[in-house]
Parts: C-alpha cells; sequence; structure tokens
C-alpha cells in the first residue's frame, strides 16, 4: 500500500517490511535461523524477547514466514509432491521410485490416444457439453493464487491483514480504486463470522483483494476478489488437502471463498456470498 492510497496509519495496518539497513546483517541472520527454528534454546528466547519489544524486527520475522509459507504452498499447489498444511510448521517432500523412462513414456502415449478418442466420442455424443465453457479463460487461475493466499495470510497473528475491520470504509474504497471496481465486503454474521480486514495482493491480470473472516474459535474464510475476462461462470470447488475454495464470476469480477470447512458448509456459505454480490447461483 502506498502512501497516496493510505497515509494514516491505523493500529492494524500491516506496512512494509522494513528496509534491509535498518536491521544489521547479524540481526538478519539471526532472525532468518530463529524462522527455520536453528537457533539453541538460549538464543531463540533472546530473540523471542526481542520481538516483543522490536516492531522493526517482528516484521522482519512476519515476511520470512509469510514467504517461507508461500513457497511451500505454490510448491503443494503446483507439483503435488510437496505437502503443508496452514498453521503447521512442518512440510514434508515424499518420494516415490520411478519406471524406466521408456515405460513412462509408452504408458503417456496409450493415454494421450486413450483421452483423444474419448474427448471425440463425448463431443460427438454430447455437443453441448463441449461448446458450453465454464468461463474461465484459464482454468481456476485466480482460484489457484485464492487458494495459496489462504495458505500464506490465514495461520498469521500479528500481521493477517494491512487494514483492519474498524477502517473498512476507507478499506473498501481504497481496495475499490486498486481494482478500478466497486467492491463491497459481505456480512457472514449469520454463520458467526465477523470481518478482520484486508489487504491487496496481485492477481494474474492486475491487483487482488482478500477479505479476511473469523469466528469465535478462530476459525478463518477469506474472499478473494480480482478482475476477470468473462462476463460469468458458474460456482466451482478447488480442493488441496484439507483447504476448500470455492470460486465464480459474476460482471466481470472473480470471487473466490477459501476456509477449512466441511465443503457442504463452505459452499452454502458462497452461495449466500455469491447472491449478496449480485450473482445469480440458482440459475446456473
Amino acid at each position: 500500500m502506498n502512501n497516496d492510497d493510505h497515509s494514516q496509519g491505523r493500529g492494524h495496518t500491516n506496512h512494509a517490511d522494513p528496509p534491509a539497513d535498518a536491521l544489521d546483517a547479524r540481526t538478519l541472520q539471526a532472525l532468518s535461523a530463529f524462522v527455520d527454528a536453528e537457533l539453541p534454546e538460549r538464543a531463540r528466547t533472546e530473540i523471542e524477547t526481542r520481538l516483543a519489544a522490536d516492531p522493526a524486527a517482528a516484521s522482519r520475522v512476519a515476511a520470512y514466514r509469510a514467504q517461507r509459507n508461500a513457497l511451500r504452498a505454490l510448491c503443494a499447489a503446483q507439483s503435488g509432491e510437496a505437502a503443508y498444511e496452514s498453521g503447521s510448521e512442518t512440510a514434508y517432500v515424499v518420494l516415490r521410485a520411478r519406471a524406466p523412462w521408456w515405460q513412462r513414456a509408452g504408458l503417456a502415449a496409450c493415454w494421450l490416444v486413450a483421452g483423444a478418442g474419448l474427448a471425440m466420442t463425448l463431443a460427438a455424443l454430447v455437443p453441448p457439453l463441449f461448446e458450453h465453457h465454464d468461463g474461465y479463460g484459464k482454468p481456476a487461475a485466480f482460484a489457484q493464487r485464492a487458494d495459496v493466499a489462504y495458505a500464506v495470510y490465514s495461520p498469521e497473528r500479528r500481521h493477517p491483514v494491512e487494514v483492519g475491520a474498524d477502517d473498512q470504509a476507507q478499506l473498501v474504497a481504497w481496495l475499490s480504486k486498486r481494482l478500478d471496481r466497486p467492491l463491497s465486503v459481505p456480512s457472514l454474521g449469520d454463520y458467526g463470522y465477523t470481518l478482520v480486514g484486508g489487504r491487496l495482493l496481485p492477481g494474474d491480470t492486475g491487483p487482488a483483494a482478500q477479505f479476511m473472516y473469523e469466528n469465535a474459535a478462530g476459525t478463518r474464510l477469506t474472499l478473494y476478489v480480482t478482475g476477470a475476462a468473462n462476463q460469468a461462470a458458474a460456482l466451482r470447488t478447488l480442493r488441496e488437502g484439507e483447504r476448500r475454495t470455492i470460486y465464480w464470476i459474476t460482471d466481470r469480477t472473480g470471487y473466490a471463498l477459501s476456509g477449512q470447512l466441511p465443503e457442504g458448509r463452505l459452499h452454502a456459505i458462497a452461495v449466500d456470498v455469491c447472491t449478496a454480490l449480485g450473482g445469480k447461483p440458482e440459475q446456473w
């Protein structure tokens, strides 16, 4: 967020990371080791004490953790070989024995031929299925970004948002200006969730916004908003481990509701959110 967009500080505002020269190289190395759990107990205790009194150091640690979580979540979303759990400090990689290359190549060729034949058969039998695209020029691209953003920011306790809910009017005005479209924040009070705040994020083709909600138990949901090339598209579901993202398009705006709830409940909330934002899920 630049100074022109949001010039006055707020208690919930997450300012940009402190410049590298605000902390010396030795301190930065110690903070990095702290995040990676590489410090002995005494040094770790000293860092924890410093974080409580040093906003610059605390902000740097939050940035390191966000970068680490983003890398883990991206690896999990793109390769399928890594597993990441939000709120956990552990990521792991599962290694599998690989068949010889000539066996893999032959199997891939067989599947390619079988898939092409099946597609041609279905296209002939059910033409409308192939003529009607679901509206996503790049399948679930913004939904995948929404899922990664949820995985990165929902575990954060010190800096989950840039602008807090107590500044909601300015938050909505700022994000509407950056996304160049009018935005609104739907209420999830009927489901026991209140708004925590929001932040600006990079999208596939421009800026995106993330609004975060939380219930009394500390469970969080995020609503990701970005521009879309298509006019409208029905609700779809993206599944990543225990995370679920329900996404859709209304008036050339893509929405994605992410959380770790039972899929049926999250879908019910998404239907209400979609309706509140001008969509017509009952027609899809």
